[in-house]
C-alpha cells in the first residue's frame, strides 16, 4: 500500500496542493486587513507562505525525480518533507492569526524539515 510509485505520486499531488493553497495565503497576506492578524501576524504569515510554496515546489521535484527510484531512506525523507511543512506552516498560521502559540507545532515540523532534508542528502550520498 504505502509503495514508492503511490508515495512519489502523493508527494507530487500535495506538492502542487501546497502551492495552490500557498497561492492563496499570498492573496490573504496581501489583501486582509490588519484586524485579521495578531500583532506581527502579517509578517510571519507571509514567512510561513514562503516557505510553503518552497517546500511545495521541492515535494513536486522529489515526486517526479524520485519515481520508480525510491528506498526506505527517500521514502522516510520524502514523508518528513510533507509532515513537517504542515506542521510548520501550519502552526505558523495559527500563531499569525490568533496570536497563540500551538503546542511546539511549528519547532517539531522545522526539525522534520531539517532531518527530512538530510536524510535525503544521505539517500543521494549513497546513490552516488
Amino acid at each position: 500500500m504505502l509503495t514508492g510509485p503511490f508515495l512519489t505520486r502523493l508527494w507530487r499531488i500535495c506538492g502542487a496542493l501546497l502551492i495552490a493553497t500557498g497561492t492563496i495565503m499570498g492573496a490573504l497576506t496581501a489583501h486582509l486587513p490588519d484586524a485579521h492578524f495578531a500583532e506581527g501576524g502579517r509578517i510571519m504569515a507571509r514567512s510561513a507562505m514562503d516557505m510553503q510554496m518552497w517546500q511545495g515546489i521541492a515535494l513536486l521535484a522529489l515526486g517526479l525525480g524520485l519515481a520508480g527510484r525510491t528506498n526506505r531512506v527517500f521514502l522516510l525523507g520524502g514523508c518528513g518533507v510533507l509532515v513537517g511543512t504542515v506542521m510548520f506552516c501550519g502552526g505558523v498560521y495559527n500563531t499569525a492569526f490568533t496570536g497563540h502559540h500551538g503546542n511546539h507545532i511549528a519547532p517539531v515540523g522545522g526539525s522534520f524539515l531539517i532531518i527530512s532534508w538530510l536524510l535525503l542528502a544521505v539517500g543521494w550520498m549513497r546513490r552516488a
